[in-house]
C-alpha cells in the first residue's frame, strides 16, 4: 500500500514512523517500540524511496501525530508532508489530538483496501488487498501462518522474538 501511495501520489519518499504507544490503544499488548522499529526496518530494507524514523520512540508516550508533524515541520520547513491514513483511522480521526492542526501540517491521503465510495474528501490510494496489521497479529496469536502477508524477514523476526503470541 505504501509503495502504491508513493507512486500514485508522486511522493519522493515514504517515511515510516512506528508509534511509541498509541493513545487509542491503551494497555494494548503489542510488540515493544524497539521490536516494531526493527520489523519496519526489515520490511523496507532495500526499498528505494523508503526510510524509517525512530522519532516517536525517542519521545515519552503516548505518541501524538500532531507532535510528530510539528517536529518534522521544524526539522524540514520546506517539505510538504502527506499523512497516509488507513481507512480504520479515518473513522476515528476526529478523536485524535488536534485533527484540524494535523490537516494544516500535512495533506491527508487514505489507504483503502476495498472498493466503494469513501465517506471523506481526501485522496484515496486503493488496492484490493485485504491485509491488516490486526489480522497479522491475530493470526500469529492463533498459531496461523502469516507467510506472504508480510516480508519473510519480518515473519522470521516475529517468530524468533515470540511476538503477538498472547493477544
Amino acid at each position: 500500500m505504501a509503495r502504491a501511495a508513493k507512486e500514485e501520489l508522486g511522493l519522493d519518499q515514504i517515511l515510516v514512523i512506528p508509534a511509541h504507544c498509541s493513545p487509542h490503544k491503551p494497555g494494548a499488548r503489542n510488540a515493544s517500540g524497539p521490536d516494531r522499529l526493527a520489523m519496519v526496518q526489515l520490511a523496507v530494507e532495500g526499498e528505494p524511496g523508503f526510510a524509517v524514523s525512530d522519532l516517536e520512540l525517542r519521545r515519552p508516550p503516548p505518541s501524538y501525530t500532531v507532535e510528530t508533524l510539528h517536529q518534522l515541520r521544524e526539522n524540514h520547513p520546506t517539505t510538504e508532508f502527506v499523512l497516509l491514513l488507513g481507512r480504520d483511522n479515518v473513522e476515528k480521526f476526529d478523536t485524535w489530538r488536534e485533527p484540524a492542526t494535523i490537516s494544516q501540517l500535512a495533506r491527508i491521503a487514505v489507504l483503502e483496501r476495498a472498493s466503494g465510495s469513501p465517506p471523506h474528501s481526501w485522496p484515496v490510494v486503493r488496492r484490493l488487498v485485504d491485509i491488516s496489521s490486526t489480522e497479522i497479529r491475530t493470526r500469529v496469536a492463533r498459531g496461523q501462518s502469516i507467510r506472504y502477508l508480510t516480508p519473510d524477514r519480518v515473519c522470521d523476526y516475529i517468530r524468533q522474538h515470540g511476538l503477538y503470541r498472547n493477544e
